[in-house]
């Protein structure tokens, strides 16, 4: 039986963190605390402020199908009220692109109907012979067989057996190749590659699809988008106000030791008691504080991570773009360290904020310094015809964790979760579930279902 009297500590406020504690709450649980290094809460969903309004630097949107951020919003009483938004296109030069339309590309017409022949393949296939790939979190995927919440409203348990599942240990772009729908390649790159999430060539489609299920990738492409007037950061700023016990913010843990059945956690140079402990913060660092095991320091030190780059700049009002383009010739792995897409979040102020992304790293090629990555970035932007004026801020994040293909596929996942629990330390946070805040939030959720 459960004892609501446990004090819990959670590492991390981010969405993961901030969750993590709204479902303890939820279940009755109210000795809690969370941890967070920064001066702010909300991790990648950071929103600074440029002349009163909000932009993002993280996390840009939300859509329908992100069922754990609504319950955020329903705990808080908010909701998604943010400016509506759309894209354009251009290809490597600058110039105006529609590359859907077959009307604008008639020598690209029978590729464009074989793609959308694949689409329509390609969710029929999920949906049978992939049957509970959709599924929050890894567990049983590289055996063979799914255990989690549905992606519905309700996410009602599912379980069951599936051998096919462990295809989704090969890099999408095998995954596809396999099922023969190589051009969904062209669907889906837009909300993985360009948020910085890799390659196809070298990501485990499981990622891809546990993010990209149908349903959301219906949703990137139809815009059927959320967003949030105070940008993806307010969410996670709503959440922390409305607990019980909101994030203690400057918190630097040096040392975590669990002994005696209790978690010892030294934060600001004091020593803190706790019965549990719950890590949403980055697991291949916890080495680095914790008094980890063998086992722990195996495994973490398997995780990779993409080096995904971000400027936030200003144009002179007659360069500035009255609209968001992707640039789908940058996104190619042969492109990496390129601007890929550039966002006008406020569409009717040309003094506003602006945003680029790059990604600089790809398995096999050398990792392209920050330095050289951001030169390419603003050499794109004048090749786009939208030159910056000035950068006011950036950010290199530690973005995307995961695992590769092989690690994948040997039951990685598997063996990280037969520990939880182990020493009273649970594990949730992006690699255990998926770099996104709805991904990571629902991980929580799960977590607490499971173990609290």
């Amino acid at each position: 039986m459960a004892d609501m009297n446990e004090r819990i500590a959670i590492l991390g406020g981010g969405p993961a963190g901030l969750s993590a504690g709204m479902y303890l709450e939820q279940k009755g649980y109210h000795d809690y605390t969370i941890f967070e290094r920064e001066d702010h809460v909300g991790g990648k969903c950071h929103s600074p402020e440029f002349k009163g309004r909000r932009y993002e630097m993280g996390a840009i949107m939300g859509v329908p199908s992100y069922y754990a951020v609504h319950d955020v919003e329903e705990f808080c009483g908010i909701t998604h009220d943010g400016p509506k938004l759309n894209r354009n296109y251009k290809d490597g030069k600058g110039k105006v692109i529609d590359p859907f339309d077959p009307k604008k590309n008639p020598l690209k017409v029978p590729r464009l109907l074989k793609m959308r022949n694949q689409m329509k393949e390609f969710g029929e296939i999920l949906s049978t012979k992939y049957k509970g790939y959709d599924v929050n979190g890894h567990r049983g995927v590289a055996q063979g067989r799914y255990e989690g919440d549905a992606v519905t409203p309700e996410r009602e348990h599912v379980e069951g057996e599936n051998p096919n599942l462990k295809d989704l240990a090969l890099p999408f772009r095998e995954f596809c190749k396999k099922n023969g729908v190589e051009l969904v390649e062209d669907v889906w790159i837009g909300p993985f590659t360009a948020f910085g999430y890799g390659y196809f060539d070298e990501i485990p489609a499981a990622y891809v699809l546990k993010y990209l299920d149908f349903q959301t990738t219906m949703n990137f492409v139809n815009v059927n988008l959320w967003t949030w007037k105070d940008g993806t950061q307010s969410i996670w700023e709503h959440l922390n106000s409305k607990l019980e016990h909101g994030a203690r913010l400057n918190s630097d843990i040096t040392k975590v030791e669990r002994r005696n059945g209790k978690v010892l956690i030294t934060v600001n140079g004091e020593v803190e008691e706790f019965d549990k402990v719950i890590i949403t913060s980055p697991l291949q660092y916890m080495a680095d504080y914790f008094d980890a095991t063998p086992e722990e320091k195996d495994h973490f030190s398997k995780i990779e991570y993409e080096r995904y780059d971000v400027l936030a700049f200003t144009t002179k009002p007659e360069e500035h773009p009255e609209i968001s383009y992707y640039i789908f010739d940058n996104m190619d792995e042969k492109r990496y360290g390129h601007l890929m897409v550039y966002y006008n979040r406020w569409r009717d102020d040309d003094a506003q904020m602006l945003t680029t992304y790059a990604l600089r790293t790809h398995t096999g090629d050398p990792e392209i310094d920050y330095g050289t990555c951001r030169e390419m970035v603003l050499g794109d932007l004048k090749v786009m015809g939208n030159p910056a004026e000035k950068v006011h801020l950036e950010k290199d994040w530690y973005y995307f964790p995961h695992v590769d293909s092989e690690t994948y596929a040997s039951g990685w996942y598997d063996e990280v979760e037969a520990i939880q629990g182990s020493l009273n330390t649970f594990y949730a946070g992006e690699v255990m579930s998926f770099g996104d805040m709805d991904e990571t939030a629902e991980y929580s959720r799960e977590l607490v279902e499971r173990f609290f």
